[in-house]
């Protein structure tokens, strides 16, 4: 082993020397000298499973976006967005909370997201904005005892909607086109048609009833693209009809090409779908008069491997399920001219951002840094490495299906991911972009290397993630495996 190149065993000795509690990073927001208009309200769109290549601005020949390439030409485009834990519910607890998946817990999915950190919503709140969220949730989890499906259909309280006001919402369902939610009480509803376009048409009515002199806050959260691929409305399949003329990744194996150009079109016409509605939601804020005060955000929660790699879905390290699309448009505070950032912006730091830009105070319990003098210009970014992380591996990514721990960091240009057992891999992203050479552990990246475990350890440091197994976390946080999630030489435990 290289002289430089620090072994697990040390990395782990020094993460768990005594290090005082850091004081929280980000500080408290900066306070503009508002312009007429006052606080911007805040739209925040995501998808699920949109990983960050699948846009035309971002150079995919196939995809049709026409709607997010023209808002991209106004925003502050993130190309380095990162979902640091790559799975549904620990990205949105850490997009509700501003932490880490070792404080929230949540780093598995359909696990209970608690409410002991002030949430995004109630800090706009407490700064006197109305709250809405539409959509998928997927943080209300399900309690021993119950199943996976049961707590995805459950009506979830008032108290467990994180401050949450107006709400249209059901914790899980990729059942497209008969997809069910809840109001304010247990009566079951059902979204018209394909729920994204009754999703949308919800949060277009929201913003057009809402009163003007109140800001407000409005998460749209869509199940699509997530498989099922092929479940999208007729006329946006047709925008696909011979798979095989699509363009495929050079890094999905020969054998596969066939199937992942079937998927792609499944994929391509989700988004199709997706693109009309935000049109339709950029549209609504210029009829109502509020689209230069408002703060668009355009994001995912994670990408899609879709056969890249040979890999399926979500939790793996590399840039298809990892790097997701980031829009930030807000004209009256940025203008609209485009530009770009390509210093990694992480899951925790997009609430202390969204507060930082629109002058709420950042409560003590966020951890995630505020990137707003980046996207103002008032500070310049520098160096910066994101944290990349699978506590446990589950579901589709189960220890059965090849599933393991790692911890890494994605960089401006490297990736850089360490396993149970050491250093597992390293990609220079510029000059290979499509990560086909693993140069970990080379000795002409040793320097590289050694760089970027400090960067790794500083992470760990940071966040007081000792990198342990993933049964240790399960048994710390007293949660049960689902399914078959419960790795094979370890006795099984109840649900």
């Amino acid at each position: 082993m290289h002289e430089n190149r620090m072994s697990r065993r040390a990395l782990l000795q020094a993460g768990a020397a005594a290090v005082p509690a850091l004081a929280v990073p980000n500080g408290l927001s900066p306070v503009w000298a508002w312009q007429r208009g006052g606080r911007p309200n805040v739209v925040f769109v995501f998808g699920d499973q949109w990983r960050a290549e699948a846009t035309g601005y971002a150079g995919n020949p196939d995809v049709k976006t026409p709607h997010l390439d023209k808002l991209a030409a106004e925003s502050v485009n993130f190309t380095t967005a990162v979902s640091g834990c790559p799975v549904c519910s620990p990205y949105r607890a850490s997009l509700m909370t501003g932490q880490y998946w070792l404080t929230h817990g949540i780093f598995y999915n359909d696990k209970p997201l608690s409410n002991k950190a002030t949430s995004v919503a109630q800090a706009y709140a407490q700064a006197g904005y109305d709250t809405a969220y539409i959509g998928k949730w997927h943080l209300n989890g399900h309690a021993k005892g119950a199943s996976m499906a049961e707590g995805r259909a459950a009506f979830i309280p008032k108290q467990r909607r994180q401050g949450f006001q107006f709400w249209r919402v059901c914790e899980c369902t990729h059942n497209y086109n008969n997809s069910m939610y809840y109001g304010d009480t247990a009566e079951k509803r059902h979204w018209e048609g394909y729920d994204a376009i009754a999703q949308t048409r919800e949060a277009q009515k929201y913003i057009r009833a809402h009163d003007s002199d109140k800001p407000f806050v409005l998460y749209l959260s869509w199940g699509p693209p997530h498989a099922p691929y092929h479940t999208a409305p007729a006329k946006y399949k047709a925008l696909f009809p011979d798979p095989a003329k699509l363009w495929v990744r050079p890094n999905v194996p020969q054998h596969q090409r066939q199937e992942a150009q079937k998927l792609l079109a499944g994929y391509y016409a989700h988004i199709a779908a997706l693109d009309d509605c935000v049109g339709q939601i950029v549209q609504t804020l210029r009829d109502c008069g509020i689209e230069d005060n408002t703060l668009l955000v355009f994001t995912a929660d994670h990408g899609d491997m879709l056969l890249s790699h040979g890999q399926t879905k979500k939790q793996k390290p590399w840039d298809e399920s990892i790097r997701v699309p980031f829009l930030l448009r807000y004209p009256q505070r940025l203008g609209r001219a485009g530009r770009k950032i390509e210093a990694p912006i992480n899951s925790p730091d997009i609430m202390p951002t969204l507060l930082g830009l629109s002058g709420v105070d950042i409560p003590s319990s966020c951890e995630g840094r505020d990137r707003s003098g980046w996207i103002t210009g008032a500070e310049t970014p520098g160096e910066q490495a994101a944290l990349i992380a699978c506590p446990v591996p589950f579901h589709q990514w189960s220890y059965a299906r090849g599933g393991r721990e790692y911890r890494g960091v994605r960089t401006q240009r490297y990736t850089y991911v360490r396993d149970l057992n050491g250093p597992w891999l390293l990609y220079d992203n510029r000059e290979d972009p499509y990560q086909l050479r693993n140069l970990c552990n080379r000795p002409e990246y040793a320097r590289v290397q050694h760089r970027l475990d400090e960067h790794l350890y500083e992470k760990l440091r940071v966040t007081h993630d000792a990198f342990l197994p993933g049964p240790e976390y399960m048994k710390m946080w007293d949660y049960g495996w689902d399914g078959s999630d419960q790795p094979a030489d370890r006795p099984k435990t109840a649900v």
